[in-house]
């Protein structure tokens, strides 16, 4: 497949305006919706056939969400593509000036496995609602998914407009050597470098969704059960395969031993199971493996050893841990949770800090002055009060990292604001000129523009 000559003629599609049309972005997601809408049974078989995700799971996390996306660009494009005023000084007067949001052109969208059909449609809705032509590479590990994708946009959508390209290290390398007008890649941190490298030999705008490790810090006043439910349900949804999972517990060390009872107590009452359609299958065995080694028989709480054959590792929480341990070094992505404690607020904060900035972060906390004081002094992407991940499902919020952990945002209007260039305009009339600009220049017009100036 010769890659440059696909999106050439997206390029060559793009320039002949048609994108700008805001009916026609409106059309095109209105096709995708119905797309979606009638094949929802072979998006439920694809993803249960890579990782024994639920219809439940996948309406949910996925495909609910998706529709959300478009649903909100559908009543809310013509107001974002407008024209938008801007105030003009003193010194242009009489002249107007404006800002015209405008697509940047070609974009890649490179999607991530966790949430396959989300994290790759949910960038491309953004890219078409803001009038950009989509090159979309899903992730190859659910090739089941990557499969459907595939199928159902290319079959149903001009190629100049909106194309699938699947493929694994190979196909994206030969994609990143390409010239976009903005590339948008959810994943890792270690494949997030690799994307910046490549598009900075373009000076290419990019948006990354990377990961981190995110905390929750827990102190001694909270409601303890429906903080275990809340963190149980945000830990071990979809097996802890979600960048925004909080990642380990910094609880105050008064209730630590309540927190673990409360945690395992509802660990069991929710009786996670594959069979159950409320648990789902580590992604592969590359991961399976790397998650196994992560858990340190002798702190183990509940959970811990899983079936390899199956691809399944119980919901499974650590004790007595260390930031030293093994499975404090990198971010966990699956379902274990380790549980440190704290004496103070500042003690807690300071052993966030000296890891690199998390994606998300949760507090649970009655006191409003510990609340301020976390959010005041600890930098991260997004997060929750006395809950975890719910942050995402609001459309109202920017959704992205800080430092390691991403670079830009998206959701609802921030994701049209992502994969639009806001250009600046000032229109003068001719009726008019000062002369002050102009030469010959003389201490008197230099007085008179510092008195006109304020300096």
């Amino acid at each position: 497949m010769n890659y440059q000559e696909i999106i050439d003629s997206q390029r060559d599609f793009f320039n002949t305006n048609a994108t700008k049309d805001v009916s026609f972005r409106i059309n095109e997601l209105k096709r995708l919706k119905s797309i979606l809408k009638k094949n929802e049974a072979a998006l439920y078989k694809a993803i249960d056939e890579d990782f024994r995700k639920s219809e439940f799971e996948t309406y949910v996390t996925e495909l609910s969400i998706i529709y959300h996306e478009i649903d909100l660009a559908l009543v809310k494009v013509k107001s974002w593509s407008k024209k938008k005023k801007a105030s003009t000084g003193l010194t242009n007067l009489p002249g107007k000036s404006y800002i015209i949001p405008e697509p940047y052109g070609t974009v890649l969208v490179i999607g991530a496995w966790n949430y396959p059909y989300q994290l790759s449609l949910c960038p491309a809705i953004a890219a078409i609602a803001a009038g950009c032509t989509v090159i979309l590479k899903p992730s190859e590990v659910p090739s089941r998914t990557s499969e459907i994708m595939a199928q159902l946009i290319n079959q149903n959508f001009d190629a100049k407009f909106f194309k699938v390209i699947e493929g694994g290290v190979q196909e994206t390398t030969d994609l990143l050597a390409i010239e976009f007008d903005k590339i948008f890649f959810t994943g890792s941190i270690p494949v997030g470098k690799i994307i910046y490298q490549a598009a900075a030999k373009h000076l290419t705008p990019v948006t990354l969704e990377l990961g981190g490790k995110s905390p929750a810090i827990i102190t001694k006043d909270v409601n303890i059960p429906m903080t275990a439910k809340r963190l149980i349900w945000a830990k071990f949804l979809n097996a802890g395969q979600t960048c925004i999972a909080p990642d380990y517990v910094l609880v105050e060390s008064s209730i630590h031993d309540q927190l673990l009872s409360a945690m395992k107590e509802q660990i069991e009452k929710s009786d996670y199971n594959v069979d159950n359609h409320n648990y789902t299958q580590i992604i592969n065995e590359k991961n399976f493996d790397r998650l196994q080694d992560m858990i340190d028989p002798n702190k183990v709480f509940i959970g811990g050893n899983g079936n390899r054959d199956q691809r399944v590792i119980p919901p499974t929480v650590l004790k007595d841990v260390e930031f030293t341990d093994k499975v404090m070094q990198d971010e966990i992505f699956g379902p274990i949770l380790p549980v440190l404690t704290f004496e103070t607020i500042d003690e807690a904060i300071e052993k966030v800090k000296k890891l690199s900035k998390p994606l998300s972060c949760y507090v649970f906390t009655k006191s409003k002055s510990t609340k301020n004081k976390v959010l005041n002094e600890i930098s991260f992407g997004g997060g929750a009060i006395n809950d975890a991940m719910m942050h995402f499902t609001e459309q109202s919020l920017p959704f992205g990292g800080v430092g390691n952990s991403g670079i830009g945002n998206y959701h609802g209007k921030y994701g049209f604001e992502t994969f639009s260039h806001y250009k600046s305009v000032l229109q003068k009339p001719f009726w008019i000129e000062p002369n002050f600009k102009y030469s010959p220049y003389s201490t008197k017009k230099l007085n008179f523009l510092k008195r006109f100036i304020g300096l």
